[in-house]
């Protein structure tokens, strides 16, 4: 039996005491999912059950005209239960914006090892930085890759791009995945323009996209992917617009190299160190977590892909109101490892090299130890391993990337921890009784449409039969779009497809992620001992509570 997926939360009285509710009874309704008898409500009741109390039955209904006439009437009772949603709400729990959600059990006592990357997951940015990124590489396309001057006009659009997207390097389209690989028919778009089912149709012949056509996608999937997805798409219309050829794997592989080459090349970091106010989040909370952290005898370690003046920077300014007079942010790591090229630090065997900040250079002398107060750059798994004898299983990272930061340590035997910034205001959303009761609609209208293409055959193509399926439909198409706007409106949320299937995103989170949250700070709120488990009833992705259509039955 399928129930609403939870987290059952350790310490929940500092999670949710200052977490603001739309209603008294929705606040109760989370600390009624606290519980895991009370939070499981069944999603397998049908519509039949749902209004039984109306007497409608489906005995006697053996004529096709008769069986649309019986669904007709579920449908208009259904409309009436519309009307008892917000109501029924109020029985919903909520979930945990903060919470820690788990896809493989995970006990913290364990853990004696706590390493970090530093972009995005300790350094928290403000969305000003997308658009440095994106002016950045749109000039260095022009400037020297000799793109057309028209491109400069273009802006970076935040409202437009999310995670986790595709590009099409064959047909030059930016396309959001299922978990099972297949289109999302709204998320398919060729430049700025959207494509229509039938020309989604027309260019991949199905909306499932086989494994001859997935060497053709390349995934972005990190934070900074953001600045690339609106250039892309950008630079792709502008060609369009302009009526010039082009060949869509060149326009990746430009965009691609301007993105890393305003990384690399120190533009975007000496950018973000010359005005920190307008780039870079204070957070002194993770400073309390991270002592809390060496308070309980764990060792912590930085390993970043960011070189060491970028990173000494951030934290000196995000910590400056936290840190006491004379303290150093380094004093905090046992081992920091700048420009550790990741992922090939995971599989490669490249020597470390000790760093002198004073002198900016690197030392020659062969790296068998790590000292106190040192900066590495560079290195290999193998090596940290030989040289820390830190165990696999009692290792976390936490990082924001699936592919360059999680994917090594959980090939590796190393615990991981996703963070995902933009859970909190997803969950959030979820939350908010306007999204819950375009669910809740979309989930009755759902199985109504299930009856009747079940009970109805094809060959019926009756005036009532047509009439019913437009409105039936159209109801569901509403409550979709209400849902998928609530979050973005070019590409809906990012763990979730329009029909509530869990996105291609979701799948990598599930896969290399032992557990996911927004920020790191949000394991404060849980004991160093406490075990995080997977909840019982989860299907794939923890923090999803979807609205059963049984609650409006009674």
């Amino acid at each position: 039996m399928a129930s609403i997926r939870r987290l059952v939360p350790l310490r929940a009285s500092l999670l949710w005491a200052n977490f603001p509710t739309s209603s008294s009874g929705l606040q109760k309704g989370f600390w009624r999912g606290c519980n895991s008898q009370t939070a499981s409500i069944s999603y397998d009741r049908s519509v039949g059950k749902l209004l039984e109390e109306e007497h409608v039955t489906d005995v006697g209904y053996s004529d096709s005209n008769d069986e649309v006439a019986k669904i007709r009437e579920k449908f208009d009772l259904a409309k009436q239960r519309f009307l008892k949603i917000p109501e029924a709400l109020d029985r919903m729990p909520k979930m945990n914006p903060k919470g820690i959600y788990v896809n493989k059990n995970l006990r913290l006592d364990s853990i004696q090892v706590y390493g970090f990357d530093y972009d995005y997951t300790l350094a928290h940015y403000s969305p000003s930085l997308q658009n440095l990124i994106y002016d950045m590489a749109k000039q260095h396309l022009v400037n020297e890759l000799r793109y057309p001057d028209g491109c400069l006009a273009s802006k970076y659009d935040q409202s437009f791009p999310i995670r986790g997207l595709y590009y099409d390097k064959l047909k030059g389209c930016l396309l959001k995945l299922d978990f099972f690989g297949s289109i999302e028919p709204d998320g398919c778009y060729f430049g700025r323009r959207k494509l229509s089912r039938k020309e989604i149709e027309e260019l991949y012949g199905t909306r499932h996209i086989g494994r001859d056509q997935a060497r053709q996608l390349v995934g972005l999937m990190d934070f900074f992917c953001f600045s690339e997805v609106c250039l892309i798409a950008d630079i792709v219309q502008y060609f369009v617009d302009a009526k010039l050829e082009f060949d869509a794997s060149y326009i990746y592989q430009d965009v691609h190299r301007a993105i890393q080459y305003v990384h690399r090349s120190g533009l975007v970091h000496r950018g973000v160190l010359a005005d920190p106010p307008r780039y870079l989040v204070k957070n002194g909370q993770f400073l309390s977590f991270l002592k809390m952290l060496k308070e309980n005898g764990k060792k912590l370690f930085l390993m970043t892909n960011s070189p060491y003046y970028f990173v000494d920077g951030g934290m000196r300014y995000m910590l400056e109101d936290s840190l006491d007079c004379g303290d150093s942010w380094r004093e905090l790591f046992e081992v920091v490892i700048a420009k550790a090229n990741k992922p090939e630090f995971y599989t490669s065997e490249h020597p470390f090299r000790s760093y002198d900040v004073e002198k900016d250079n690197l030392a020659f002398s062969k790296v068998d130890e790590f000292l106190p107060n040192k900066i590495y750059y560079h290195g290999c798994l193998k090596t940290f391993l030989q040289i820390t004898k830190w165990n696999g299983p009692e290792v976390i990272y936490f990082g924001d990337h699936l592919f360059s930061d999680l994917r090594g340590p959980s090939k590796a035997g190393w615990r991981t921890a996703a963070i995902i910034h933009e859970l909190e205001h997803e969950i959030k959303i979820q939350n908010e009784d306007s999204y819950r009761f375009a669910q809740a609609k979309f989930h009755i209208i759902q199985e109504l449409l299930g009856k009747l293409h079940s009970t109805v055959c094809s060959k019926h193509t009756c005036d009532h039969f047509k009439s019913l399926l437009d409105e039936l439909n159209e109801e569901r198409q509403n409550a979709r779009r209400t849902m998928r706007n609530m979050f973005n409106e070019s590409f809906g949320a990012t763990f979730l497809t329009d029909t509530g299937q869990e996105s291609a995103f979701a799948y990598h989170i599930h896969q290399y992620a032992d557990v996911y949250t927004s920020k790191p700070e949000n394991f404060m709120f849980y004991q160093p001992e406490a075990w995080l488990h997977v909840p019982y009833d989860v299907k794939i992705m923890p923090h999803h509570l979807k609205v059963s259509s049984s609650l409006f039955g009674t």
